[in-house]
């Protein structure tokens, strides 16, 4: 057990959704038999199908959970946060296990045990997060890393991943020197292996190791690296190593040949196809979803600015392969926001903004039109928000591999969305395209499912928006 959380970031978290499943199931379980103690006839009706019932409970649940962020390996909340996202997430799950008992009556197990599995399973599964984060916080728990170089490079480590929370999959051993190189980590994170790396990795019980050495030409020890991957220890270059742990791509450490060979970016026509089904199919059930939402907007916008003024926004932007397409939103600036033809980044507070528009942009309902850009191919459901053509223009020069993120179609939410404030800035775009970078090289189903489900969170707790 110990083995395997080690080995992956994201399985200690899998474990815990895995864990918690069974947590909600058990909540179901209990409170049937409580609710139905005293009657025995009742008690054998209601726990024929329990088990499937119960799953099915605990797999909405965990959904639930997923979408308020709860299952975020970089969460950075305090625990009332937390508690309050966890509250959220229970009355989502009650909603949506509501409406599958509408849908299928054979599931349904009661108001009365659907109230009281919730009331069991909320103290339950807070003190088993509590548990388990002090368990996953401990270092016996976490991957035993070794970092060959101690250079330049090799010291982004202790500067970028500075926060315990940055740092909850593995545990940095220490930093091991290349000869020739200048040392810019500090004396006490310095180890030596006056035997050999092997015998190191052995001694110190070496799970992983980081090559990032500032200078990797002839100064490896490749013989030795060899032996160790034979050992089962994983050999990690430092880019790929920064990519896995903080979900984006160092641009100061991509070089072209490591985005070559490096894998990713999947492109097969399988992909395209199921993203397409996949797209069509999100942007269908949010638009069955939400059209009283749209409905309530458009009249809300006539109201404000009168029948003469438009309630939809058409702008063009740059989609897949630097191809222009007109994007729609519902209006949320005056219309003279750009009278002078002058395109301009959107700011805090910006006065340009309507009071519907405000309203509208903190809860994404003018991003509800986009639907149709989806439906008609021009965007992707998931993918890297679509920029304007004057401010590609200005950043293409300046920022190194900007131009990547067109290589897929523009989404209408997206991985830097969700990890990423609002930005307004060239600071911001070099921001963003880090975690636009780590979802075009690592984009599959699965990814945009996640990102799908957690972006519930985004729009509930109005995180980037202006």
């Amino acid at each position: 057990m110990l083995h395997l959380l080690r080995e992956q970031t994201m399985r200690w978290l899998f474990l815990l959704g895995l864990c918690e499943l069974f947590l909600f199931a058990l909540s179901l379980v209990l409170a049937t038999h409580l609710r139905y103690w005293h009657a025995s006839a009742d008690l054998v009706m209601h726990t024929r199908l329990l088990l499937v019932r119960a799953l099915a409970f605990g797999a909405i649940l965990v959904g639930a959970m997923s979408a308020l962020g709860l299952y975020q390996p970089r969460m950075r909340e305090r625990w009332q946060g937390l508690l309050a996202r966890q509250a959220i997430a229970f009355a989502l799950g009650w909603v949506a296990v509501a409406l599958l008992y509408y849908m299928v009556p054979q599931f349904d197990v009661g108001r009365g045990v659907l109230g009281l599995a919730l009331l069991i399973g909320f103290p339950l599964i807070t003190g088993f997060r509590a548990l388990f984060v002090r368990l996953v916080d401990a270092d016996a728990l976490k991957r035993r890393v070794l970092v060959l170089g101690s250079g330049r490079r090799a010291a982004l480590i202790v500067e970028r991943m500075r926060r315990r929370v940055d740092r909850r999959g593995f545990h940095v051993v220490g930093f091991l020197p290349v000869e020739g190189e200048k040392s810019a980590v500090s004396q006490e994170n310095l180890i030596a292996a006056p035997d050999g790396l092997v015998a190191c990795t052995k001694q110190m019980q070496i799970n992983e190791i980081v090559v990032g050495p500032d200078d990797r030409r002839g100064q490896l020890p490749m013989d030795e690296l060899l032996e160790c991957k034979q050992a089962g220890v994983a050999i990690t270059p430092l880019t790929t190593f920064f990519e896995r742990e903080s979900g984006r791509v160092q641009l100061s450490l991509a070089d072209p040949s490591w985005l070559l060979f490096s894998g990713g970016f999947d492109s097969t026509p399988l992909r395209r196809l199921t993203k397409r089904a996949f797209d069509v199919s999100s942007a269908a059930l949010v638009l069955a979803l939400t059209w009283p939402l749209m409905l309530l907007t458009a009249l809300a916008i006539l109201i404000e600015s009168g029948a003469a003024a438009p309630v939809l926004y058409r702008q063009e932007r740059v989609g897949e392969r630097g191809q222009p397409f007109r994007l729609i939103k519902f209006r949320s600036m005056r219309t003279d926001a750009e009278k002078d033809g002058v395109a301009r980044w959107a700011t805090k507070n910006d006065d340009r903004v309507t009071r519907v528009g405000r309203f509208i942009r903190k809860t994404r309902l003018d991003e509800l039109p986009q639907l149709w850009n989806v439906l008609r191919g021009d965007m992707s459901f998931i993918g890297p928000r679509p920029e304007r053509p004057l401010f590609v223009e200005q950043l293409a020069p300046k920022i190194r591999y900007y131009r990547l993120r067109h290589c897929v179609k523009p989404g209408l939410t997206g991985w830097a969305q969700l990890n990423y404030p609002y930005g307004a800035s060239e600071e911001d775009a070099i921001e963003k395209l880090k975690y636009d970078l780590f979802y075009v090289k690592n984009q599959s189903l699965l990814l945009d499912a996640m990102i799908l489900v957690q972006t519930v969170e985004v729009v509930l707790f109005g995180r980037g928006a202006r």
